[in-house]
């Protein structure tokens, strides 16, 4: 079953304790997209100027990533994020942002896509993501990303949102600030309050929490820690990964049962300790679903007791 995504997709530099590399292929959509081509079709729809290599579109195709959304501005220039990482690898400092091209972006959702019953809202403006579920009426599983701006700019946008998706992925801090909640078990019952069916709040190093029900309509709460990596590379795009195994496994399945859930947050997970290994894709772009499962495999056995 076909995924539909729409984020940003983006040109990054980052520099971290012991390395820095320069203009490679980022953004929400990017990173989310390559994970989730490992189990099923993907549509991308994204915005980019005149100076995207070509070289990503192919990679996109590759995967069987479907960029017939992806709309190209002439005069314009690629959405630019370069970062830098404490030494923990988890604390970062943006030290420059050029959204261009992204900051006007105006998605149209190509007309062969719009059958897509499995959508995730990337990292963006709540109204933008909003007007996406308008171009998506067969969805029936509408994920959405957010982030900390927008929880502090665009509350009575983002408000509406939630309404008006079945889950809302974020992380333990930007969980605090949308509810005014320490307690992260306090956190994520209360933004399933605010809509959603829901909730993943996720703690990088130290995995993710899902707040949801099971068959029986009981509210349940799935804790699952990080695959242990020692190889920490680069941390960017890690929380998109993560989403994308997850979306892409249920979209494999064209399920979004409990027992389904908990097997693609599982994926996500796995997929995710994979992506921190390298500097953008690098990683991602050496392995198979060959080796997802293997380590899949392995992580069960490390959760069983």
């Amino acid at each position: 079953m076909s995924l539909l995504v729409v984020g940003s997709v983006a040109i990054d530099s980052v520099e971290t304790p012991t390395d820095r590399r320069d203009d490679f292929l980022g953004g929400s959509a990017t990173h989310f997209s390559y994970a989730a081509s490992f189990f099923t079709q993907v549509n991308l729809v994204g915005v980019v100027g005149d100076d995207w290599p070509e070289e990503h579109t192919e990679l996109f195709r590759s995967r069987n990533i479907d960029v017939s959304g992806l709309q190209k501005v002439d005069g314009g220039k690629t959405f630019r994020w370069t970062g830098r990482y404490e030494p923990n690898m988890n604390d970062r400092e943006t030290l420059e942002v050029q959204l261009n091209v992204f900051g006007e972006f105006d998605p149209k959702v190509p007309e062969k896509f719009q059958d897509a019953r499995f959508v995730f809202l990337a990292n963006g403006v709540p109204a933008v993501q909003q007007k996406v579920l308008s171009q998506a009426p067969a969805c029936q599983l509408a994920v959405a990303d957010t982030m900390d701006l927008w929880i502090v700019e665009h509350r009575e946008t983002l408000d509406a949102l939630l309404k008006n998706i079945h889950g809302l992925v974020l992380n333990d801090s930007e969980a605090k600030l949308l509810t005014g909640e320490e307690n992260l078990v306090t956190a994520g019952l209360k933004v399933r309050e605010m809509g959603p069916e829901f909730v993943i709040i996720k703690k990088g190093e130290h995995g993710a929490m899902f707040f949801g029900h099971n068959a029986a309509g009981q509210v349940e709460v799935l804790v699952l820690p990080a695959y242990p990596t020692q190889a920490v590379i680069d941390p960017t795009g890690a929380g998109d990964s993560f989403a994308g195994g997850l979306m892409g496994y249920l979209a494999e399945q064209d399920k979004h049962d409990a027992e389904t859930f908990k097997t693609a947050m599982a994926y996500g997970t796995v997929v995710a300790s994979f992506n921190v290994e390298g500097f953008g894709l690098d990683r991602m772009e050496q392995i198979s679903r060959e080796d997802i499962d293997e380590r899949l495999a392995a992580y069960r056995k490390m959760l069983n007791f």
